[in-house]
């Protein structure tokens, strides 16, 4: 009934505009699957049922932000947003509804009404894109009744022989929980530096095991009672370094935190033993750790920034804080323009000029909240959290590390900007000597082209554009001298061409030219020729090239698509084209001459 289709168009998009206010987008996972089932339930009883043909459902959550956005204002902060992530799921959801909906139905018309086997009903799926809710919903109209399990088994089996997925096995996971449960949690001191006397040693893992030694040249994993390296956490990277003792070296290849509390340290063992129980000197790699807080607190000023930019409706998508560089994915449209880049690192690099005290303070986790601190949707908090602020500028909840004052930064530089799914964007830049050592190598490259040129920086752009004319008018000149020497070399050869039917054919390969010039040269003589069918071909990096002329008046008898394709077949390739003009390429330039050879053949088979 259209009055229930209107009711589920009305409550879903309320629940999409709230969802995409928060951060939430359609996605293939978790709660960002649950919003795009959503959001294709109501765009299915829109278009299908109540029979929009236009692009509705933004227009619907358009008008929950003005009705609601009064009392709930991140819903005018995100309204452009959101309308251009619902308009291009509505968009990409139409497309398969329009590819799959016939399938379905002519799936159904085999059946003569009965229920389809799940595993037809899982291709449909796996294939086509066809969402199973959807074939669900439509089913059980029918009186059919849906079971989750039978399409489940038969999508697995369809899937099996493309789908091998590796997870943690159990016994790792239960090695790291029995090691948790017997110690104490582990003490982070790396906020107040980098090194650490007398550590203990807690517990060594070896093979899933714990072991009570690690011996020279050995691999294994290391928990100490307290440690200054950080933990992969927030987008952070773990910390290396090495654990010693007075003749004992440890070398330590990565930090993790598999589970609350516990900081587990890979390590090789790269002089004498180390043994549970001793006491230890834990030596973070302090410039890779200084490395990594420039790019972490460059990261804040850059969301920061990008929300000034770009609106308030930009938000945290994932990142990547590494010694360097840093990425950065968040919420938005459209790709970033120029200017729009240079005014973020502008911001950036004016922070980092300022030079204000990065503070960092311990608090409950509702007082940061109420102060504006920014806080990442989803991401489980303690009840006591670290808020991170560049006052004036940025404010988040951040366990990281970070510098003392922007200034240690140095510098910020953007250096790429690209999408990664619908409504996501990820920037990569650098920092610091990372950002200084592109600056020297731009500058030296600038520096070489500039005595190249003879001239300032200034003109360079200009003598550019210069040399790029010069270029095309010096190419355009030797093209067409190939194609001049090209014809006069097949010139001769045309009293060689055949007549079938009347029509006349000529096939030949030529030499030195472009698929431009190929085209030309075929169209030169199908002119000296008239009712004629030219053939021309040429290797081109070991592959071949063919081009097949009909003439105008030969095409309602003659398709150039249709003899380039038999010929296409011969030298492996294939191609095709319009009646008069066709294109197409093959892997094996040694058949180049039996597919000429053959032209005069399938032109006579198709006149018959």
């Amino acid at each position: 009934p259209e009055g229930m289709s209107m009711r589920v168009v009305a409550d879903h998009a309320r629940a999409t505009a709230f969802s995409i206010a928060d951060g939430i987008l359609p996605g293939n996972a978790g709660r960002g699957y649950v919003l795009r089932k959503i959001m294709r339930r109501a765009i299915y009883h829109g278009s299908r049922r109540l029979e929009m043909s236009d692009l509705f459902f933004h227009k619907v959550t358009d008008f929950v932000t003005h009705m609601m956005g009064g009392a709930y204002p991140e819903l005018l902060t995100a309204k452009s947003f959101t309308e251009k992530i619902v308009q291009g799921e509505e968009r990409r959801f139409r497309n398969t509804l329009n590819t799959c909906l016939p399938r379905f139905n002519e799936l159904l018309e085999r059946t003569g009404g009965q229920l389809p086997e799940y595993r037809e009903l899982a291709r449909l799926y796996d294939t086509y894109g066809m969402p199973f809710d959807l074939m669900k919903v439509m089913l059980e109209h029918q009186g059919h009744e849906w079971n989750q399990d039978d399409f489940d088994h038969a999508l697995t089996e369809i899937q099996q022989p493309e789908t091998q997925t590796t997870t943690v096995t159990p016994k790792v996971r239960e090695i790291y929980q029995k090691v948790a449960q017997g110690l104490a949690k582990t003490v982070f001191t790396g906020y107040e530096g980098t090194e650490l006397l007398g550590s203990k040693v807690l517990a060594l893992l070896k093979n899933e095991q714990e072991v009570p030694v690690l011996l020279e040249g050995e691999e294994g994993e290391l928990v100490l009672d307290r440690t200054p390296f950080y933990a992969e956490s927030g987008g952070q990277v773990g910390d290396t370094g090495t654990v010693e003792k007075e003749g004992i070296v440890v070398r330590v290849a990565d930090t993790f935190s598999p589970v609350s509390g516990l900081y587990i340290h890979k390590v090789k063992v790269e002089q004498g033993s180390i043994n549970v129980g001793d006491e230890v000197a834990a030596l973070v790699a302090a410039e890779r750790r200084r490395r990594i807080m420039l790019n972490h607190t460059a990261t804040h000023l850059m969301h920061a920034a990008l929300k000034e930019v770009l609106g308030p409706h930009i938000k945290q998508a994932g990142s990547l804080v590494a010694p360097d560089r840093l990425r950065f994915d968040f919420t938005h449209y459209a790709a970033l323009t120029d200017e729009e880049i240079n005014e973020i690192e502008r911001l950036v690099n004016d922070q980092i000029q300022r030079n204000p005290e990065v503070t960092k303070q311990e608090m409950a986790l509702e007082e940061a909240l109420s102060t504006g601190a920014v806080a990442l949707f989803g991401e489980k908090y303690s009840a006591q959290v670290r808020v991170v602020a560049v006052p004036g500028f940025s404010l988040e909840l951040c366990g990281g590390t970070h510098v003392a004052a922007t200034g240690d930064i140095g510098l910020f530089k953007i250096i790429s900007d690209s999408s990664i799914s619908a409504g996501i964007r990820r920037i990569e830049a650098i920092t610091g000597p990372v950002a200084f050592e592109r600056y020297q190598q731009a500058t030296e490259l600038l520096d070489q082209i500039s005595l190249s040129f003879k001239t300032g920086w200034q003109d360079i752009p200009s003598q550019i554009e210069k040399l790029q004319a010069s270029l095309k008018t010096a190419n355009s000149q030797v093209e067409a001298l190939k194609l001049k020497l090209a014809s006069q070399a097949v010139a001769s050869s045309l009293t060689q061409s055949r007549e079938v039917a009347g029509v006349k054919i000529f096939s030949q390969q030529v030499e030195e030219l472009d698929r431009g010039g190929m085209r030309q040269l075929a169209d030169n003589l199908s002119q000296q020729l008239g009712s004629s069918v030219v053939v021309l071909g040429m290797k081109e990096d070991g592959k071949a090239a063919l081009i097949v002329r009909v003439s105008n008046d030969l095409t309602k008898k003659l398709s150039a698509g249709k003899i380039v394709k038999e010929l296409a077949a011969i030298v492996g390739g294939g191609g095709g084209g319009r009646p008069d003009m066709a294109e197409a390429g093959g892997r094996d330039a040694t058949k180049l001459t039996d597919a000429l050879d053959a032209t005069y053949e399938t032109v006579a088979s198709m006149l018959q």
